[in-house]
C-alpha cells in the first residue's frame, strides 16, 4: 500500500513539474509580452480552480459564490494602488487631493475609515487574505453548524455573491461603483503597466500558483486530506466516529476563500482594475465550469482546464465574433460528454494504465532475461 502512495505522489510531483516547465518556460520564450500578460489574467483565476477542487472535490461542497472572494482580494489590493494613485501631487487637478477621484465627484471630502488600513501595504496584504477569509469563516459556522449542504448551501452562495455585487454597485462614493476601481498605476513607485512589469508579476503568478499547489497536494495526502473525502461520501460515518464535521468543512471553505483572494490580488496587479463584474452570479458560475473541465478531483486539470476555456473564448471571440459563445458552448459540452472526469480524466482513464502496462511489460522482459540468459 505504501508504494501505491509513493508511486501516485510522483505522478503528482511529476505533473506539477511539467506544468511549471509548460508556464515558466515554455509559454515566455514562445508568447509576446501581450499575450504571456493575457494568460497571467487566466491563471489568477486559476488560483480559484484549485480552491474548488479542495471545497467541491475534496470536501464535496459545491461553492457558486467564489467569485466574491476573488472579488474581495481584487478590491483589497486595489483599495491600496489606488490610495497610492491618488497622492497629492499627482492629483492637483481634484477638488480633494488625496482621495480616490470617484470619491471626489461623490462630493467625500475625507477618507472613509474603511480605508484608511489600505494605505499600508502590509495590511493591504493581510486584509487581501483576512477578509475574505473572515466572511467565509462566518458563513461557513453559519450554515455547517446547521449542516446546510447540498443545493442549499450553493443557492446561499450565490445569493451572497448578488447581495455583494449590488452592494458594491449602490455604494459607488466608496467603491467606484459599477466602473470599479481603475486607473492603477504603481506598486511603491514600481510602475505595473510597463512590459517589464508585466513579466515580472507573470513569473511571480506562476511561482504563487506552485506553491499553493504544493500546498494542497500535501493537505491531499495528510489525513485531513482523507478525512475531506470521507466526509464527502460517507458524512454520518464521520460524525459518528467523533470528528467535528462543520469545523472540517468550514476550514475548506475558508482555504477556498483565501486562494480566491489571492487570485483576485494578482488580477488586479496584472490588469490594473478591478470592477463588480468580477463579484457576481455569472462569474461565480463560469470558475465552477473551469473546474469542471479540467476535473474537479485534479488541482493540475483545474489549471489546464483555466486555461484551455479562456484560451478558446480568446481564440473563438477574435476568429468568429458573431458565432463564439456558440463555440463555447460546444466546447463546454463536448469536453462534459467525451470526458465525465473532465481533462484530468483522459490521463487517468487512458494515458496512465497504458503507461503502467508499458512499464509493466518492461518489468516482465527484464526478469524473463534474467531468469534466461542467453547461451554464449
Amino acid at each position: 500500500m505504501n508504494k501505491i502512495f509513493e508511486q501516485f505522489g510522483t505522478h503528482r510531483h511529476a505533473a506539477l513539474i511539467l506544468l511549471m516547465l509548460l508556464l515558466a518556460v515554455v509559454l515566455p520564450l514562445g508568447l509576446d509580452i501581450f499575450r504571456l500578460n493575457l494568460i497571467g489574467k487566466y491563471l489568477s483565476y486559476s488560483f480559484v480552480a484549485v480552491g474548488l477542487v479542495m471545497l467541491w472535490g475534496y470536501g464535496g461542497i459545491l461553492s457558486l459564490g467564489q467569485g466574491v472572494y476573488f472579488g474581495l482580494g481584487g478590491y483589497c489590493m486595489a483599495m491600496f494602488l489606488k490610495l497610492e494613485a491618488s497622492d497629492p501631487v499627482s492629483t492637483k487637478i481634484q477638488t480633494t487631493p488625496g482621495i480616490p477621484d470617484f470619491m471626489d465627484w461623490n462630493q467625500i471630502t475625507a477618507l472613509p475609515l474603511l480605508w484608511q488600513p489600505f494605505r499600508h501595504l502590509p495590511l493591504a496584504l493581510l486584509a487581501v487574505v483576512l477578509v475574505p477569509g473572515l466572511l467565509a469563516f462566518v458563513l461557513g459556522v453559519a450554515m455547517f453548524k446547521r449542516r446546510v449542504s447540498g443545493v442549499y448551501f450553493a443557492i446561499m452562495t450565490q445569493a451572497v455573491a448578488l447581495i455583494l455585487s449590488v452592494l458594491i454597485i449602490g455604494q459607488q462614493g466608496y467603491t467606484g461603483g459599477v466602473n470599479g476601481i481603475t486607473d492603477l498605476k504603481t506598486l511603491l513607485g514600481w510602475d505595473i503597466r510597463t512590459d517589464r512589469a508585466h513579466y515580472i508579476l507573470y513569473f511571480v503568478n506562476v511561482a504563487l500558483l506552485g506553491l499553493v499547489i504544493l500546498g494542497c497536494q500535501w493537505i491531499q495526502q495528510s489525513k485531513l486530506g482523507t478525512l475531506l473525502l470521507a466526509m464527502r461520501d460517507k458524512e454520518d460515518r464521520v460524525r459518528f466516529s467523533g470528528y467535528d464535521v462543520a469545523s472540517f468543512r468550514t476550514f475548506v471553505f475558508c482555504l477556498a476563500a483565501a486562494l480566491a483572494a489571492i487570485g483576485g490580488a494578482m488580477f488586479t496587479l496584472q490588469v490594473g482594475f478591478m470592477s463588480p463584474s468580477f463579484v457576481g452570479i455569472v462569474p461565480s458560475i463560469e470558475l465552477v465550469i473551469f473546474t469542471a473541465i479540467g476535473g474537479r478531483m485534479s488541482l493540475i486539470g483545474a489549471v489546464y482546464g483555466t486555461l484551455l476555456v479562456n484560451l478558446g473564448k480568446t481564440y473563438f471571440s477574435e476568429s468568429f465574433p458573431d458565432l463564439w459563445l456558440f463555440l463555447m458552448a460546444a466546447l463546454f459540452i463536448g469536453v462534459v460528454m467525451a470526458f465525465p472526469d473532465g481533462l484530468a480524466g483522459i490521463y487517468s482513464a487512458r494515458i496512465r494504465p497504458w503507461l503502467l502496462n508499458r512499464r509493466g511489460i518492461q518489468a516482465a522482459s527484464s526478469v524473463t532475461q534474467a531468469g534466461n540468459p542467453a547461451r554464449p
